[in-house]
């Protein structure tokens, strides 16, 4: 008999490099279709070193570069086995998205720290690792890699939206999965709050007493991203080479660029979501608990918005990297061509045993 019942702990930290999230997840198949439950979840802030040395990864040479990806390894490793420990249950695998440092596709690059066999060796687990690069080398993107995830463990909704340190969103056209990055989100939020002495605008309290920059929505709306084509992706670099000169051009309040950039947001998201005339939309990640952006986001999008309970929203990346982690360990496909714009389809990750 064939075995389709797993633990799998999956490990997250986003563009906003605020924390890393770990989900410890059963995922089991039924009638042919794949399922989850969650066993425990757990999310773990770094401190403002930590903080500050994943946002200046990207200044390294290879070397110091390397030496810090085995160093965040070591730290999540201990993070992992107290959550092991408490949680009682042994996982059969790890399966780590890693810290990005780079992501320029277009250039054939995209790196993520957090080094594999350090993680396998200090947890005594199997451990899954550097999804995105085997797909760039394919010609791909390398993202967005949940859609895999949307499709096989959340087809009841028209479309997926999870709202990090960058938008994207998925959904199927004629049984194919189509994804990309929509814009950039709470890396931008985030960058503004913190004029304000805040690390994160909590709830969109800021954004909402705020007034629109109809020059500046303008000009963020005329970004050549937009009008780009998909299979397409962002990376932080190309943040802070377009995006924070703009907003940094406007000597305006916190409260006022903030509101703007919800707008936007909401904008570009409700022209992603365009396509269709009726349906519900799954929108998880942080920016699904800023109230004043989700309910601009409502008034641009055809589709019902549809914000699940607390777990999901927070760990729902860190349950579809556990799950792509499992399929890249019984060797079924984890990136589509669909999504990614690469050559062929690919069961992709590196595997380390402990």
């Amino acid at each position: 008999m064939i075995k389709h019942d797993y633990h799998v702990l999956g490990l997250m930290s986003g563009t906003s490099a605020d924390g890393l999230d770990m989900a410890l997840c059963r995922f089991f198949k039924e009638d042919y279709h794949w399922h989850y439950e969650i066993v425990d979840v757990r999310y773990q802030p770094y401190d403002d070193e930590w903080h500050h040395q994943l946002l200046e990864a990207m200044h390294l040479d290879n070397k110091a570069l390397k030496t810090l990806s085995r160093s965040f390894a070591t730290w999540m490793a201990r993070q992992v086995n107290a959550f092991v420990a408490d949680t009682g249950v042994i996982p059969r695998l790890v399966a780590s998205h890693g810290h990005t440092v780079f992501h320029q596709p277009s250039k054939g690059i995209t790196v993520q720290i957090g080094d594999g066999q350090t993680l396998a060796k200090l947890t005594g687990l199997t451990t899954v690792c550097n999804f995105r690069e085997a797909d760039v080398v394919n010609g791909g993107q390398g993202a967005p890699l949940v859609p895999v995830g949307d499709q096989l463990l959340f087809s009841q909704y028209e479309a997926c939206l999870n709202i990090g340190g960058i938008a994207n969103i998925s959904y199927s056209v004629d049984n194919l999965r189509i994804a990309y990055d929509v814009c950039p989100a709470n890396q931008v939020l985030n960058f503004l709050s913190e004029r304000a002495g805040k690390p994160f605008d909590e709830g969109g309290r800021l954004a909402a007493t705020g007034k629109l920059i109809p020059e500046l929505l303008e000009k963020l709306n005329d970004l050549e991203y937009y009008h780009q084509p998909y299979p397409k992706s962002l990376g932080r670099e190309w943040v802070l080479e377009r995006i924070l000169p703009l907003v940094n051009a406007y000597d305006a309040k916190v409260e006022d660029l903030l509101h703007t950039y919800c707008e936007h947001m909401a904008l570009q998201i409700g022209r992603a979501a365009g396509r269709f005339d009726q349906g519900r939309m799954l929108v998880t990640g942080g920016g699904a608990f800023n109230t004043h952006f989700v309910t601009r986001l409502q008034h641009y999008s055809p589709l019902e918005v549809v914000i699940p309970e607390d777990h999901l929203i927070s760990f729902k990346e860190a349950i579809i990297f556990g799950f792509l982690g499992l399929r890249r360990l019984l060797n079924k496909t984890n990136v589509w061509s669909s999504v990614t714009g690469g050559k062929t389809n690919l069961s992709s990750g590196d595997i380390f045993e402990a």
